[in-house]
């Protein structure tokens, strides 16, 4: 974990952390214990009986596995998680608000250079909330 991130992780949650994967990108998605608590509990609120809310239950919840800073700020990956996000030596950690996305260095590469490309190409229009943002 970079050394900007240690201290509130810290402060916010004394190192917690869960990770998760993500189910639209080969990446995973690190949270605070605090905000994944949040998450959990939202997902566990859903219909069961809703097939595809059954299906993120089962693969967020599922996968989730939590973790905690070592005094050098690192965080131990499982097995499972790496393969599913086929990381290998370099990974990029990506801050996403409250959360961060862990990436295989050449996947995010090539998937950043993909959304690049689509960002002024792209046929569908922006969704409103984004249109009234003041970047």
């Amino acid at each position: 974990m970079p050394t900007r991130y240690r201290e509130r992780l810290q402060n916010e949650c004394s190192g917690h952390v869960v990770m998760t994967i993500d189910t639209e990108e080969r990446c995973l998605l690190l949270y605070p214990l605090p905000a994944w608590e949040e998450i959990e509990s939202k997902l566990a609120a859903l219909p069961s009986f809703n097939p595809a809310a059954r299906r993120i239950q089962r693969l967020l919840i599922g996968h989730a596995t939590e973790a905690e800073l070592d005094n050098n700020g690192r965080i131990l990956l499982q097995p499972l998680l790496r393969e599913y996000a086929g990381l290998d030596k370099r990974i990029m950690l990506v801050g996403q608000g409250k959360k961060f996305e862990i990436w295989d260095e050449g996947h995010w590469q090539q998937r950043r250079g993909q959304w690049l490309g689509e960002e002024s190409s792209s046929d569908s229009p922006l969704p409103d909330e984004v249109k009234s943002l003041s970047l």
